[in-house]
């Protein structure tokens, strides 16, 4: 049978002769197309990454997949009800797949009905098929990011040895906190979320600092350096972002507090009470026994610190939310329900030149 298209303009023209002499109209397929651009009625295939995978049962015990797919635009919930030939496939969590389906809004936010899914691999790079394109990434430059720091630590550090102790744990991590996210869900939850997370914290610190004298800056600052480094032990490089043994074992406190340690006995004579200082910030950060601190913050700066890193968390939390659309919904961090507004124009959101001619990482505060 000859294809051919129908000379109109809706999104179903693409039809096909038939023997009983009428069309059979077929719908249009968008085709490896970003999954932040989905809209209600598409009919899409394409790659991602295959972020959750879980089986479930409906009201009528039949068995149904729960997906997440996601490439670097963003993510869609997927499902692959009793019915499709995708229940059955070989592909599993943290896969990069090959998929089919239609999309349509739940509870307004779309949803993907999958259709076909199956493992994909090199043998599908002639179609389209590009990890790169497919791992969730900070919307900011890595190299610009990193050069903020190295200037702001660089610039702001007063006592030799705390400048000494950044500059050499930035040479000994640098590469990795590059490409690390911050967390496996919650937050900054994709590659270069890390860095992404400790810059804006480090530019918050600055201005709170600059607002309460009575803060030891040097302190806050390099324990915003330290605070989640243990995360580069805690978990696994992206696209996994799973958990390690020793992060299952130990957890990132922990061993952030070990990776202070460890970068504290390379410098000479490091002085012990300042030593004791950091530790207590890398150790209370999260505030509360129940959250994984072994210690609540018990001084000005590690309560500056834990309320720093709490903000940034919860803001990103929200900005990725209002990606997924206005009105309310309900973030899973957060356990509430929370309202957000339209999101701004790109121009006027972004990224704003600072004193110095840099730019800012900026979070959106339009809720």
């Amino acid at each position: 049978m000859a294809y051919r298209t129908q000379p109109d303009t809706s999104a179903r023209s693409v039809t096909r002769d038939d023997p009983a002499g009428t069309y059979s109209i077929m719908p249009q397929v968008r085709r490896n197309e970003p999954i932040a651009s989905f809209e209600d009625g598409d009919t899409v295939s394409g790659f991602a990454l295959l972020a959750r995978k879980e089986l479930r049962q409906d009201r009528n015990a039949r068995d149904y997949l729960d997906l997440e797919l996601v490439d670097a635009s963003g993510s869609i919930v997927g499902k692959v009800w009793s019915d499709s030939r995708a229940l059955g496939g070989d592909y599993e969590a943290q896969d990069f797949v090959a998929y089919h389906g239609t999309v349509s809004t739940y509870r307004e936010r779309p949803q993907l009905n999958v259709k076909e899914c199956r493992r994909a691999g090199p043998e599908d790079e002639r179609h389209g098929f590009d990890p790169a394109r497919l791992i969730p990434t900070t919307p900011y430059d890595v190299g610009e990011l990193y050069q903020r720091l190295e200037r702001l630590l660089e610039e702001n550090l007063e006592r030799p040895e705390l400048s000494r102790l950044a500059a050499e744990t930035l040479a000994a991590h640098g590469a990795a906190l590059r490409e690390h996210p911050a967390a496996k869900s919650i937050h900054h939850a994709y590659r270069g979320g890390l860095l992404e997370h400790v810059v804006s914290m480090a530019e918050v610190a600055l201005a709170v600092a600059g607002h309460y004298p009575q803060l030891d800056r040097d302190l806050l600052l390099v324990g915003v350096l330290f605070h989640d480094l243990g995360k580069l032990i805690e978990l696994e490089s992206m696209p996994a972002a799973g958990y390690t043994p020793a992060g299952r074992l130990v957890g990132h406190v922990v061993l952030g507090r070990d990776l202070l340690c460890e970068r504290c006995r390379a410098i000479p004579d490091f002085p012990t009470e300042l030593q004791q200082q950091l530790e207590h910030l890398v150790l209370s950060h999260q505030g509360r026994l129940e959250y994984g601190s072994p210690v609540p913050p018990m001084t000005p700066e590690a309560i500056a610190l834990h309320f720093i890193d709490d903000l940034d968390s919860k803001l990103n939390q929200l900005e990725r939310a209002r990606q997924s659309g206005a009105g309310f919904q309900y973030v899973r961090g957060l356990g509430r329900y929370v309202y957000l507004q339209e999101e701004e124009e790109a121009a006027e959101r972004g990224a704003a030149p600072d004193e110095t001619g840099g730019e800012k990482l900026q979070v959106s505060l339009d809720l």
